[in-house]
């Protein structure tokens, strides 16, 4: 490694070079860069695997304390908004402080957090303990990514962040199976106790392993009036998501809440032009493979997250398995995504991103159009390859995506390019959704009625309607106590060709957002900074 950082200050080309640093290069385990990795990998492996492996939990949670269908929502909800508000503004810490700091504080109060929440005893601690999860992942996950584009030389840091990725994929795929053995065989608790022997491990590790490095020319001073406007403006956005579903998109708050975001994107905008250390320099987006990075993240994590939502009713609803069998279902999804993400990482650096990405989002796209031709008598062979091919298809997204972002934009920054890698990720996420569950709901609400007729089933009241349509948009047949068998089984026929068909609308969605990133992955190009990481003063 060298003494010397080569900066690019505005995202556009122009590169000066950072006066050297006179601190030792690094030696022995602290600040090796395969250590580096171990050691991040651990701590985002919390993070990921929380997104998806409550989602199997919630049942038991909503049994067990008594809560309402909308209060165990935002156990979800809860965490995915404090994680998608605080990430830019996390990234911008990380560069000020030392990215070092930033990812012990961020391991520790996630773990603590977790903690917390297996302790709880009501759904309103829940809810709390799991936005303070999302606060502390936000600290987290950013700074990972920082550590590796300082740590890893240009050469090897699409394997770096191809490995990275693996870990946050099978995570992501692999929360189900982990949570529904938890769930099974122990209880909803170990869901998040088990954050705390991992938290604890990556805070050893990064204690003994992790060296801070920090860009000659990082960050002096705080953008607050930034960080308020931009906080403000995603906290409107990610809730007029969450909320659309029950309001409704044609509802006046849903509406309010989405132009407010605008306005406040806006005057950030405009207040980022004026003031000296801008907390995201506009320069940033001048350069158009990283903001085609950004919203490729965006349009993968809709088809990807959204799809990933109805998969888990179908295969636990529809098929009748339990969590158990429902995770292990989705093995081949996790399979090819940790097979694919190192060898996305070795095809990105031999052929440059835009060529793996293009072929990746295909490859979704086909997954997600085979995916909307599921039934309720399809085979678990067929399931596996629509699986298998979705996760081969995300593998180079997520890896050759975050490399677009992070490697294109300067060193100084790289705290704040790795905040909006995640933003972008949970926005899209939060998205896909909000517009794939108001696709399902609106195929639901216009189909039930009359497949309900044509089973000659009784007639419902509107009130009675609409309860049966909330039921059928998760899967489960709206069958009462006390109904007739034959009965039963009609009512419950009809549920599922309904949750099916709009599945399968939303899947065709998902599809066709793919088949979009497809062209804007044509965008994209190697990270031209990249070469500026590995070489940075330390301290």
């Amino acid at each position: 490694m060298t003494s010397q950082t080569t900066i690019d200050t505005a995202g556009s080309g122009d590169k000066a070079v950072a006066a050297p640093s006179d601190r030792p290069p690094a030696s022995g385990l602290r600040g090796h860069p395969w250590f580096t990795l171990i050691t991040v990998a651990v701590g985002v492996m919390m993070v990921a695997l929380d997104g998806t492996i409550v989602a199997i939990a919630n049942p038991a949670i909503q049994k067990d304390l008594g809560a309402t269908f909308a209060q165990v929502q935002w156990i979800t909800n809860g965490y995915f908004l404090a994680l998608a508000v605080s990430l830019i503004t996390a990234g911008k810490l990380g560069d000020r402080f030392g990215h070092r700091q930033t990812f012990l504080i961020g391991v520790v109060g996630f773990a603590a957090a977790s903690g917390a929440i297996g302790l709880s005893d009501s759904i309103g601690l829940v809810v709390t303990f799991r936005v303070f999860q999302g606060l502390f992942g936000a600290l987290l996950m950013p700074a990972a990514l920082g550590l590796l584009r300082a740590t890893f030389p240009a050469e090897k840091l699409n394997m770096a962040i191809g490995i990275w990725g693996m870990v946050i994929g099978a995570s992501t795929a692999g929360g189900p199976i982990l949570g529904g053995v938890l769930v099974q065989h122990v209880s909803w608790q170990s869901v998040f106790f088990i954050n705390v022997p991992v938290g604890a491990t990556a805070l050893v590790l990064g204690l003994v392993m992790l060296l801070d490095h920090r860009a000659d020319n990082a960050p002096r001073s705080f953008d607050l009036l930034g960080i308020a406007l931009l906080s403000g403006a995603m906290f409107c956005l990610v809730w007029a998501l969450i909320k659309a579903p029950s309001w409704g998109w044609g509802d006046g708050k849903t509406w309010t809440f989405i132009a407010v975001s605008v306005l406040g994107f806006g005057l950030f905008s405009f207040w980022e032009t004026r003031v000296k250390e801008p907390l995201v320099p506009l320069g940033l987006f001048r350069s158009v493979p990283l903001s085609a990075g950004v919203v490729l993240m965006v349009l993968m994590a809709i088809a990807f997250m959204g799809g990933l939502f109805f998969v888990t009713f179908y295969l636990q609803n529809v098929h009748g398995m339990d969590p158990v069998d429902a995770g292990l279902h989705l093995l081949p999804l996790t399979g090819m995504m940790i097979v694919g993400s190192p060898l996305a990482g070795a095809a990105i650096t031999r052929l440059g991103p835009r060529i793996p990405l293009a072929g990746g989002m295909a490859a979704t796209a086909i997954a997600m159009y085979g995916m909307s031709t599921l039934n309720a008598d399809t085979g678990s062979a067929l399931m596996s390859l629509w699986f298998a091919l979705l996760g081969l298809g995300l593998a180079p997204v997520m890896v050759g995506a975050t490399e677009v972002i992070v490697g294109n934009a300067p060193m100084e920054l790289s705290g704040v390019a790795g905040g909006l890698q995640q933003a972008a990720m949970q926005i899209g996420g939060s998205l896909g959704t909000a517009v794939l569950g108001a696709v399902m709901a609106s195929k639901v609400d216009s189909a039930l009625p009359g497949n309900w007729a044509d089973a000659g089933l009784p007639k419902l009241t509107s009130a009675q309607l609409a309860q049966a349509s909330e039921a059928v948009q998760v899967g489960v047949a709206p069958v009462a106590k006390g109904t007739p068998e034959e009965i039963a089984a009609k009512i419950t026929g009809v549920a599922h060709d309904t949750f099916i068909s709009g599945m399968s609308l939303a899947s065709l969605v998902a599809a066709g957002v793919a088949a979009v990133a497809i062209l804007v992955a044509l965008f994209t190009k190697r990270g031209e900074n990249a070469d500026s990481g590995a070489g940075v003063g330390h301290i």
